[in-house]
C-alpha cells in the first residue's frame, strides 16, 4: 500500500470515529449542562476538518513531478499542516473564550452525569486514535498527518482536563468546569504554535537533521574512490531531502571513472537513506602529494 493510500485509510476511519464522537459529546454537554463538554465537542469537530485537510495534502504531495512542477508536489504536505496548526489555535482561542464568557457571566451549573461519561469514553478513543494516527504518520513521513495525530491527543488531554472539570463541578466546585476549559485551550494553542513553526521549517528549505547528514558523509566516505567529501549541502522539500555534495576524487583517474564513482555515491545514497528524493553529485579533482 503506498503512502497515499494508507494515509487516506487511517484518515477516513479517524473522520468516521470523529464524527460520532462529537455528535455524542455535544449531545452530552447539552443534556449534561456542561459548557466544558460543549467545547469538547466543538474541538472534535475541528478534529474532522483537519482530518479531511491531511487527506487533501497527502493526495496532492504524492503526485508525480509534471510540467508545472518539475520537483514534485511535496511542499503542498507542510501548506496543508499550516492550515491544520492554524485551526488547532483558533480551536484553542474558541475554548478559552467559552470558559471566559462562562466565568464572567457567573452562570455556573452542576453537570449531569451523562457528561462525566462522554469525557471517559472520549479520552479512551482519542488516546487511541491518536496512537493509531501517530504511527502510520512516522510510516509515511507525513508532518500533517503528524500534527493530525496530535489534534487528537490534544482532545485526549481536553477530554481529561473535561472530566476533571464535571466532577470538581459535580461534588460543588462548579466554577472548574469553564476553568478547566480555558487551561486545556493554552495546551491546544500551544501544540498549534509547534506545528505551525514546523510545517513553516519544511517550507523554507531547511538543512536536514545533523543525524541525516552524518549518515550521508558516513556512506559517501566509505565508497571506494572517494578522497574527501568538498561540499554538502542538504534541504528539506516537504517529506524528503535534497542532496548537493561535491566529492573529491584522485586528479589522475580518467573521466569514466570518475564518472562511476558518483553514479555510485548517488545511487547509494538514495537507496540506503529512504528519504532522500534526489542526489547530485559533483566531481572535484584531489591531487595526491
Amino acid at each position: 500500500m503506498n503512502e497515499y493510500k494508507l494515509g487516506k485509510k487511517v484518515s477516513l476511519i479517524t473522520i468516521l470515529l470523529n464524527l460520532l464522537l462529537c455528535i455524542f459529546k455535544v449531545i452530552a454537554g447539552i443534556f449534561g449542562k456542561s459548557s466544558a463538554m460543549i467545547a469538547d465537542g466543538i474541538h472534535t469537530l475541528s478534529d474532522v476538518i483537519t482530518t479531511v485537510m491531511v487527506i487533501i495534502g497527502l493526495k496532492v504531495s504524492s503526485k508525480k513531478e509534471d510540467e508545472c512542477h518539475p520537483y514534485g508536489h511535496e511542499k503542498f504536505e507542510p501548506i496543508c499542516a499550516k492550515i491544520i496548526s492554524a485551526l488547532l489555535f483558533l480551536t484553542g482561542i474558541f475554548i478559552a473564550y467559552e470558559g471566559f464568557k462562562v466565568l464572567y457571566k457567573g452562570n455556573f451549573t452542576t453537570p449531569g452525569k451523562i457528561a462525566l461519561i462522554a469525557a471517559i469514553i472520549s479520552i479512551i478513543t482519542k488516546e487511541l486514535m491518536y496512537r493509531y494516527t501517530i504511527k502510520t504518520a512516522k510510516r509515511i513521513k507525513s508532518v500533517s498527518m503528524e500534527a493530525d495525530a496530535w489534534h487528537h491527543r490534544s482532545d485526549a488531554f481536553s477530554s481529561i482536563g473535561t472530566f476533571a472539570g464535571i466532577l470538581g463541578a459535580r461534588i460543588g466546585l462548579k466554577i472548574l468546569d469553564p476553568i478547566t476549559s480555558i487551561l486545556v485551550s493554552l495546551f491546544i494553542i500551544k501544540v498549534g504554535i509547534e506545528f505551525y513553526l514546523k510545517s513553516i521549517k519544511e517550507l523554507v528549505d531547511s538543512s536536514a537533521d545533523k543525524e541525516i547528514i552524518e549518515k550521508i558523509k558516513e556512506k559517501t566516505l566509505t565508497i571506494s574512490g572517494v578522497e574527501e567529501i568538498h561540499n554538502l549541502k542538504t534541504r528539506n522539500f516537504g517529506s524528503k531531502i535534497y542532496v548537493d555534495i561535491e566529492i573529491s576524487i584522485d586528479s589522475k583517474l580518467s573521466v569514466e571513472k570518475s564518472h562511476e564513482i558518483a553514479t555510485k555515491v548517488h545511487d547509494t545514497l538514495e537507496r540506503d537513506i529512504n528519504n532522500i528524493k534526489h542526489c547530485m553529485v559533483h566531481v572535484e579533482p584531489y591531487y595526491l602529494k
